[in-house]
């Protein structure tokens, strides 16, 4: 394929940084998606002669036909038809959330084919911007169309699928195929990442907190504003060190784990990009904005959708959309659990959370001061308080750095009473913050007292 590559980018004959370094910009959420590609055959595509046209031919291929999800690449066609010709925006919504799964995935593709030419450092920022695309651009839509809670419960659904559906079916799976042998992963970025998820956690609280504390919400409600914000810029700052630390000064804390994958797996073998640089920018950017249009569909029909199944908008939000948003990169982690390769299952479910929770949320919290809107990080005492539970959960199941499957089971159920919780919540999206009404109930009866 050293034909396709453009020129400037070869040194010597070869690609720059096609050495062993190269293989450092690859993260747990690249190499988790990679086990759903597939290799494909351009024996047909090669012997057509115009340079332009080949080159255009080999584009498509692997980036369309490159994965074992392009089955549900019609979903977005479909979607975008359904939505011009006034179909059911029930189908609207449904189609469109099916066709964000191959783009999720196709994203970290074109991000690692991108860090292939620019080296590991700026490959690694990279994923740490796109990592989480899909879930960025539907906050950023909700968020313009002043849908704060969609925004609060999807982000928050991400971390609770991540910490418990995924790692939970990761270790669950992982250990009953495993059970011969002794499952083990590094502890450390284990314990790092539990770091920063607390410290998430304490941003959440605090809010909360602050106005459960105050016998009036009216006196406490720009000052949990102010304090959400300043926790965003605090929670920023800490994710761009962990950047640094993860991608710069310690580096070799990451080295094991993808060493411990290169022997003896075909998926992760190839060391060359199969699209030029260029070509993965043009692709990259027309998939951002397909995701930005299907989200913006995704935000505008789900209430329509929560009407139409008798779902409330928060179990749609919390439990449905990350579950098949997120399904090729929550395969690819329970895939190499099958594999006992715990330490990409880790990074996929750990790394995702914690990249939502420190960098998603307090970013979009950010983006909402900037156009006006007054988003906090109070998520109500219900969703708060599942968000505690759960951090602590998986924070005790990975204290020892060993693993089986019946701690895969026991966060597996926790996700499933927590959306039991949610599927039976029935609050609109319009209501008050419940603690909001039971400070003002209390204040009342001591009134009346």
């Amino acid at each position: 394929m050293a034909s396709l590559q453009e020129p400037w980018l070869l040194e010597n004959g070869n690609l720059k940084g096609s050495s062993k370094e190269i293989r450092y910009g690859r993260t747990a959420h690249n190499m988790s998606s990679s086990s759903l590609r597939k290799k494909s055959d351009l024996t047909l595509v090669s012997k057509v002669r115009c340079g332009m046209l080949r080159n255009l031919l080999t584009n498509l291929q692997e980036v369309i036909l490159g994965t074992k999800l392009t089955v549900l690449f019609p979903a977005i066609p479909l979607a975008i038809a359904a939505d011009c010709y006034g179909f059911g925006r029930p189908w609207v919504f449904a189609l469109s959330l099916l066709g964000l799964t191959p783009l999720a995935e196709r994203v970290s593709f074109l991000t690692e084919q991108i860090s292939y030419y620019t080296g590991p450092t700026v490959g690694g920022l990279l994923n740490a911007t796109c990592g989480n695309a899909t879930e960025l651009i539907i906050a950023i839509f909700a968020l313009w169309q002043h849908k704060i809670q969609v925004v609060k419960y999807s982000l928050l659904g991400s971390i609770l699928s991540n910490l418990l559906l995924v790692l939970g079916t990761s270790l669950f799976c992982g250990g009953i195929a495993n059970l011969g042998k002794e499952q083990k992963y590094d502890r450390r970025q284990a314990d790092v990442n539990a770091l920063l998820l607390l410290l998430a956690l304490l941003c959440h609280m605090l809010p909360l907190l602050f106005r459960m504390s105050a016998a009036s919400v009216t006196l406490t409600e720009v000052p949990t504003l102010q304090l959400s914000r300043v926790s965003s810029i605090i929670m920023l700052l800490a994710y761009v060190t962990y950047i640094i630390f993860q991608l710069v000064t310690h580096r070799q804390l990451f080295e094991a784990q993808e060493e411990s994958v290169e022997d003896g797996d075909d998926v992760l073998s190839e060391e060359t990009p199969v699209i030029g640089f260029w070509s993965g920018i043009v692709w990259l950017v027309g998939m951002t904005a397909v995701i930005a249009l299907l989200s913006e569909y995704v935000v505008g029909t789900i209430e329509d959708a929560s009407e139409s199944w008798g779902l409330s908008v928060s179990f749609i939000s919390i439990i449905l959309l990350p579950i098949v948003g997120n399904a090729a990169e929550h395969a690819g982690a329970v895939i190499f659990a099958f594999k006992n390769k715990l330490d990409i299952s880790l990074g996929v479910a750990l790394g995702s959370a914690t990249q939502i929770a420190m960098f998603v949320v307090p970013l979009c919290v950010i983006v909402a001061w900037i156009l006006g809107i007054e988003m906090d990080l109070n998520f109500n005492l219900l969703e708060t308080g599942a968000l505690t539970l759960s951090i602590i959960t998986t924070a005790f199941t990975l204290q020892d750095g060993t693993s089986h499957y019946l701690k895969g089971l026991a966060l597996l159920l926790c996700y499933v009473v927590i959306g039991a919780c949610f599927f039976l919540k029935k609050t609109p999206l319009n209501d008050g913050n419940v603690i909001d009404l039971g400070v003002k109930s209390a204040a009342g009866s001591v009134i009346a007292a």
